[in-house]
């Protein structure tokens, strides 16, 4: 009979962990767990504590730091396999999950689906000739080296890209190998497992090579197990349910869903709300269930595309979902830059992302160049960012995979501050506080186009003290509308005062805080 050892990787919310190692270990299968390097050591104690008690439960001993698209995926992967191999010698299957997964069959169907078949569930089609993926970089992804993290260190991934490609750096794919491409969500048999990971060992030329090309969680196992196992036993698709959006953004599954999910012929979904509450306490019972007859119609895709169409064609039965789901989400951060000197916002930015990996993107509301990935088109035009504010941050966040989202903007925005301010969402706010000199301000009104080269010294002597003061009551303005958590980073205080500042509005250690304010040149003209 089937015991399934699940693969979970996972980086918050230690509760949700918790109660989803419990359900599934409660009825014979197992799990290996990875929590992310990059979450507070607080949280895996706390899983770990809650845990360790559970002979069907291991942990990762050594915890990678986790980045999208970056071979750490991989290496944590690895290292959570290699665990459970070697905890659970009865385990017959192993599948990956993520903490957003739940089950929407109980263990006795999951169990009696793999005894039905002898068969690798793996998404695996032929990376050039599929048209698996829609855009972006393809063969690059493979051919190039890739070193960085590109929504972390989107520069330096760029110009290491072009500088490779300049200096005709591009590489072969190893010759024995189909590059294949699919879904990370899969489950491989023992002996499937067994022979990827020898030959993980055996072929340092192949792990050398995927470790520098670009999301190769997509395409690691894939390849692999392509070369390895017959094509007889590989089931090219998922067993885990997930809709992807048109913009490229997955599907999020609430209460009113459990019995579209049910119906559809997979084992687990992604990704659950962590607010429908309903749902995962149904979702939770329903694993350990037993004698519960499932009636699977499968048409979870043709309706949600059915329904979306009609959106688009004019003919929608509902309102759009900016205007159903108008909150960024109670478990999210927002967290705001404000400064009118924009490259000392910039600047700040980029130290953030360097000294904590929070995602973080520069006057999106303000700057028409500013850089967003693509999102279908909703970030395409400022009219359209501005109108559906909501819905762009709602998709970023799900773009970065992240809870926790850094913005900057001007503060003439203050319409823009009023509304994510009270949203239900954490949202806090800091000021930069710069100080401007007379040949600062008449550099910015030639930029805005309130003087010019041959404007009159007499004019210029008039209009300096009125920007001066224009910037003076946007400042007035941010204080007097009475923010909850409103924070200053100020030009000339104390390293230590400014540093406290970024303590609270990031919520990270006073050391990180202090890297951030001691920076000498943030303030530079």
């Amino acid at each position: 009979m089937a015991r399934i050892a699940f693969i979970l990787l996972c980086h918050k919310d230690p509760d949700a962990v918790i109660q989803q190692a419990r359900r599934l270990t409660a009825v014979g299968d197992f799990m290996s767990i990875h929590f992310d390097a990059r979450a507070g050591r607080a949280d895996y104690d706390r899983i770990h504590e809650a845990l360790k008690d559970n002979p069907r439960v291991v942990f990762v001993r050594r915890r990678i730091k986790c980045g999208w698209g970056t071979w750490s995926l991989v290496k944590a992967t690895l290292l959570a396999v290699r665990a459970a191999v070697e905890a659970f010698p009865r385990a017959t299957h192993f599948y990956m999950l993520s903490g957003d997964c739940m089950a929407i069959k109980s263990a006795e169907y999951a169990h009696g689906f793999l005894d039905a078949e002898d068969a690798d569930y793996i998404e695996s089609v032929d990376y050039f000739d599929s048209g698996w993926i829609k855009t972006g970089f393809r063969e690059e992804r493979l051919i190039y080296r890739h070193f960085f993290n590109e929504r972390t260190h989107k520069w330096l991934f760029y110009k290491s890209y072009e500088l490779q490609k300049r200096l005709g750096l591009a590489r072969g794919v190893p010759a024995d190998l189909q590059m294949m491409i699919g879904s990370q969500w899969w489950c491989l048999r023992r002996r499937t497992i067994e022979v990827v990971l020898d030959l993980a060992r055996r072929r340092r030329d192949i792990m050398r090579f995927f470790r520098t090309t670009w999301i190769p969680d997509e395409t690691f196992f894939q390849t692999l197990v392509r070369h390895l196992v017959p094509e007889k036993e590989i089931r090219s698709r998922t067993l885990t349910f997930l809709i992807f959006t048109d913009y490229g953004m997955p599907v999020v599954f609430y209460n009113d869903h459990y019995d579209l999910l049910l119906a559809q012929d997979y084992l687990f979904a992604r990704k659950i709300s962590p607010g429908a509450a309903t749902l995962k306490e149904k979702l939770g019972d329903l694993y350990s269930a037993r004698g519960t007859a499932f009636q699977i119609s499968n048409e979870g895709r043709s309706l949600f595309n059915f329904m979306t169409g009609r959106g688009r064609e004019g003919r929608r039965f509902a309102p759009r979902f900016w205007e159903t789901e108008s909150t960024l989400g109670r478990e999210r951060e927002l967290m705001i830059v404000i400064s009118k000197k924009w490259h000392v916002g910039k600047r700040l930015l980029e130290r953030i992302r360097n000294v904590t990996d929070v995602p973080a993107i520069d006057y999106l509301f303000d700057e028409d160049g500013a850089h967003l990935p693509d999102l279908g088109g909703i970030q395409k035009t400022m009219e359209k960012r501005t109108r559906h504010r909501r819905a762009l941050m709602r998709m970023l966040f799900d773009y970065y995979e992240s809870d926790r989202l850094v913005i900057c903007l001007d503060p003439d925005n203050i319409d823009l501050l009023r509304d994510f301010q009270t949203d239900r969402s954490v949202t806090r706010l800091l000021e930069v506080q710069c100080q401007f000199t007379d040949e600062y301000l008449l550099g910015h009104a030639k930029r805005v186009g309130l003087a010019g080269e041959r404007t009159p010294q007499e004019t210029i002597d008039t209009l300096l003290p009125t920007i001066r003061a224009d910037v003076a009551h946007e400042s007035d303005i941010l204080r007097d509308a009475g923010f909850d958590a409103l924070y200053q980073l100020t030009q000339g205080a104390p390293d230590a005062v400014n540093a406290a500042a970024l303590t609270a509005f990031l919520s990270i250690s006073p050391e990180a805080a202090m890297r951030l304010a001691s920076d000498d040149q943030l303030f530079d003209d």
